[in-house]
């Protein structure tokens, strides 16, 4: 399970999207995440759901990967709907025991469910098409325009790309020690949450023992090769907008136009607002 989630790891291929500037992606994604958020019916997540396929097609990443990504967070995604599904307050449409299944309950565990799986598909493809390098010097350009984080800008975004990069690899290592341990009798498919939970125990502490070797190592490697944070720092290759950077800022407004208008739009027959 662990191996499925994508986020953080980089897909190379020559693609339009692979090409745009790491600063178009990210604040393309930021802006498509906040939409996700302002729709309020099936019209909006309509045109998320159009716009994330064309944008995967564009991209040229294989469907399998995109679908293994989701994967990784279907049991995030479950608890949210049986949450939202049984813990709505409105119309009820059934009942199973004490608990009451309500329109408005329908409503909202569907939004919520489409809405976290277009996040992680939008926020894996930014990852999935930026190289560690571009995306750390587009989130320095992007955070340099904050004021209270100007002068930090470059540390910050340093950590937050290792810290990108580094999900996929602690959740490779969790895999892998899961295994070792189910090879030495252990058991994690069985029992209560409680038992579960206590059986997870004893992988906690060789993951942090390993993340923090693997941390070492990369700041011995930073030393080695001089590097001294963002003061003075220069660039091989200069961030540049082209033409198509142009075209997908363009598009990002006719995204962010399509979205507002959508909140304009009912269909009570199926989703009452």
């Amino acid at each position: 399970m662990f191996k499925d989630i994508t986020i953080g790891q980089y897909y190379p291929t020559d693609s339009i999207i692979h090409r745009l500037d790491p600063r178009t992606k990210i604040i393309f994604t930021f802006a498509y995440i906040v939409m996700l958020f302002v729709v309020n019916n099936l019209w909006g997540y309509i045109a998320a759901f159009a716009l994330l396929v064309g944008v995967i097609i564009a991209s040229r990443i294989p469907l399998s990967y995109i679908v293994r990504g989701v994967k990784g967070l279907i049991f995030i995604i479950l608890l949210t709907v049986i949450l939202n599904l049984f813990m709505t307050p409105g119309t009820e449409i059934a009942s199973l025991g004490p608990l009451h299944i309500t329109m408005e309950g329908v409503k909202v565990a569907v939004f919520m469910a489409m809405r976290l799986i277009f996040l992680v598909v939008g926020t894996s493809i930014m990852t999935l098409t930026t190289s560690p390098i571009d995306l750390t010097d587009g989130m320095e350009f992007c955070m340099k325009g904050i004021p209270f984080v100007r002068r930090y800008a470059h540390e910050l975004a340093m950590m937050m790309s290792i810290a990108l990069r580094f999900i996929p690899t602690l959740m490779e290592e969790t895999d892998r020690i899961m295994k070792a341990q189910k090879a030495r009798g252990a058991n994690f498919e069985t029992g209560n949450i409680i038992s579960r939970a206590k059986a997870l125990i004893p992988i906690l502490v060789p993951l942090f023992i390993s993340a923090f070797r693997r941390a070492d190592e990369l700041a011995t490697a930073m030393e080695a090769r001089c590097y001294r944070g963002g003061e003075n720092r220069t660039r091989m290759n200069q961030l540049k907008f082209a033409k198509r950077d142009g075209f997908a800022f363009a598009m990002m407004f006719v995204m962010i136009a399509v979205f507002i208008l959508s909140r304009l739009i009912t269909i009570p027959l199926i989703f009452p607002a």
